[in-house]
């Protein structure tokens, strides 16, 4: 038979014979080559929670309960309440576990050295090892981002992303239509609106990524876009920092970015006070849910991440009282900005009204009654 090379091939016949092997020698103790693993990983890293136990062998949630709760059923592993968070529950290995472990150990680096021989083993690891790297690039089995919909590329930018040299992108579409919002074409989108080329943006990304520090994604509501996660870390598996502009309405897909540590910087607009939320947004007030939005000021007031909370101040839509309101509301933020509302082609609703200079440090001083570190931003001159 003619010499061919097949990866797949060979991979799982590695694959196999190593778990047909351990099934062999792990008889005695009535464990399966399926649970060796996570046996291993909780040995080694004794504490560590049922979803870190997933995280870290790269299985699903359920295949981790099961073959976790039959090493609790077999003695080898516990359960511990965490002492400060009764929410938590810790695994530990148990002194029946103890006992076999050096057995484990020699039976699992046996088996190393019958692999190793007649080839340099260091350096076929090394190069498995950084294989196994390569196969965690979700663009493997994510497939492309096309359904993104990237509105404006705006290839560079000192004042996005507080600190950072940036571009900003800004996604199509919006579930809020805010009189004062001056990317009308982002919200209504027009019938012969042309998209961005996500792979064009990502080339040039490509390229630019010994430049440019961070990237700043907005909007429109970038939460909306189901393929955004996709698209960041295609933005972090190259280097950049990314800041996510949001209008709050999607928390719970703000915290799953959170928990990922896909985003280091994250602008929250508040758009008014609670009771001219609706009004401000162009929502209609009897079907506006006001509690989303606190959902996500709870989320960054809570969380480590980098942030900051912002309003746009429209004479027509805010008061110094509703600005003082809404510093309460929001409490102790860790940056909070007045900016300068802007009147353009754009705006969704024109003939609105900008505060001068002059009054917008009057409404500053207001707010810095209740938050003492607020600032202005977009000051022309």
């Amino acid at each position: 038979m003619a010499e061919q090379k097949d990866f797949i091939l060979n991979l799982s016949v590695l694959y196999r014979n190593t778990q047909k092997y351990f099934d062999r020698v792990l008889v005695p103790y009535d464990i399966g080559s399926g649970q060796l693993i996570f046996l291993l990983c909780i040995n080694e890293n004794e504490g560590m929670t049922m979803q870190e136990v997933t995280n870290m062998s790269e299985v699903d949630k359920g295949t981790t309960t099961k073959s976790i709760q039959r090493l609790i059923d077999q003695g080898y592993v516990q359960i511990r309440i965490d002492e400060k968070d009764h929410r938590v529950k810790r695994l530990y290995t148990t002194q029946k576990a103890a006992d076999i472990m050096n057995t484990i150990y020699e039976y699992r680096n046996m088996l190393r050295s019958t692999l190793a021989q007649d080839m340099d083993f260091e350096t076929f690891e090394k190069m498995l090892a950084q294989a196994s790297d390569n196969a965690r690039d979700e663009s493997l089995y994510e497939g492309d981002v096309l359904t993104l919909k990237i509105g404006e590329l705006q290839k560079m930018s000192l004042g996005e992303y507080p600190g950072k040299m940036s571009c900003s992108i800004m996604m199509s579409g919006c579930n809020f239509k805010c009189p004062y919002c001056n990317k009308r074409s982002l919200v209504f989108l027009p019938e012969n609106y042309s998209y961005q080329n996500t792979e064009e943006v990502m080339n040039f990304l490509k390229r630019r990524n010994h430049i440019l520090d961070g990237v700043c994604i907005s909007g429109g509501e970038p939460l909306m876009q189901e393929d955004l996660p996709k698209f960041i870390r295609r933005l972090r598996r190259l280097g950049y920092r990314v800041k996510l502009d949001t209008n709050g309405f999607y928390p719970l897909r703000l915290q799953e970015l959170m928990e990922k540590k896909q985003v280091d910087y994250i602008a929250l607009d508040v758009k008014n006070t609670k009771d001219k939320y609706a009004l401000t947004t162009g929502m209609h007030q009897d079907t506006f849910s006001i509690q989303r939005i606190e959902d996500t000021l709870a989320l960054l007031k809570a969380s480590k991440i980098e942030y900051e909370c912002r309003t746009t101040v429209v004479k027509e839509f805010h008061t110094k009282e509703d600005l003082v309101e809404i510093a309460k509301w929001i409490g102790d933020v860790k940056h909070y900005y007045l900016q300068f509302f802007e009147d353009n082609e754009e705006v969704i609703q024109r003939g609105l009204t900008a505060y001068t200079k002059e009054e917008m440090f009057d409404l500053l001083e207001a707010v810095r009654e209740v938050i003492p570190h607020a600032e202005i931003r977009g000051m022309k001159g």
